[in-house]
């Protein structure tokens, strides 16, 4: 099967770093690359950052439009009622792009995952279930669609999780991110729950706690 097409930017020095950044309902890897000059890697670690796109397809609750998605959302329920298999899918095409920067010569542990609103559903369900322990993951403003389903593999029992939230989101209600992070509180998981003043986006405090949360597990 053909890997996801990808915006990958490179760091000046031969990487030993990866992060694979998973984009939103309707966008692409473009998304979010503009955020790579303002991550500050600590010493020693350069990122090799990899923005894949989602693929087309029709979301039912645009009215089956096509547009790029990771995953078809059935309705616009507040648990979120999701097509698990392409979810599932959509997972299992990330975890190529983690083989591939393996093959590349990163490590796994060196390797994070980070997703934003559907694309932080899908890293979710990647990162849980991986085979190999990862160096963290990001969950941003996004939701646990397959907690009810999800099959985890114990090689990220340890794994790093930061979960951060608008308090003002109208797309994914913050409720949505604090049951994520109470149920892997629930499981034993080490995540940490950050809240910040803002809608379904992105925010420069926001982006110096990620630098933060970086510098300690990167």
């Amino acid at each position: 099967m053909a890997l996801l097409p990808c915006v990958e930017i490179e760091p000046n020095e031969p990487a030993n770093r990866a992060i694979i950044w998973l984009h939103g309902l309707g966008a692409d890897g473009n998304d979010f690359a503009p955020i790579v000059p303002h991550i500050q890697a600590p010493a020693g670690a350069h990122i090799r950052f990899v923005f894949p796109h989602a693929p087309q397809m029709p979301v039912t609750i645009n009215g089956g439009m096509r547009m790029p998605a990771w995953y078809d959302i059935l309705e616009m329920s507040i648990a979120r009622k999701v097509d698990d298999a392409q979810l599932r899918a959509s997972a299992a095409a990330i975890r190529d792009l983690i083989a591939r920067e393996q093959e590349r010569g990163i490590a796994a542990e060196h390797i994070i995952l980070a997703g934003f609103s559907q694309g932080g559903a899908v890293a979710y369900e990647t990162a849980l279930t991986h085979n190999e322990k990862l160096g963290g993951l990001m969950a941003l403003s996004t939701y646990l669609a397959t907690h009810e389903s999800i099959a985890l593999d114990p090689a990220n029992k340890e794994l790093p999780i930061l979960i951060q939230h608008g308090s003002q989101d109208p797309v994914v209600p913050e409720s949505l991110g604090k049951h994520a992070y109470q149920w892997l509180t629930e499981q034993g998981y080490n995540a940490e729950y950050q809240s910040f003043p803002m809608q379904h986006q992105v925010c420069a405090e926001q982006i110096i706690a990620i630098n933060k949360w970086l510098s300690e597990h990167l």
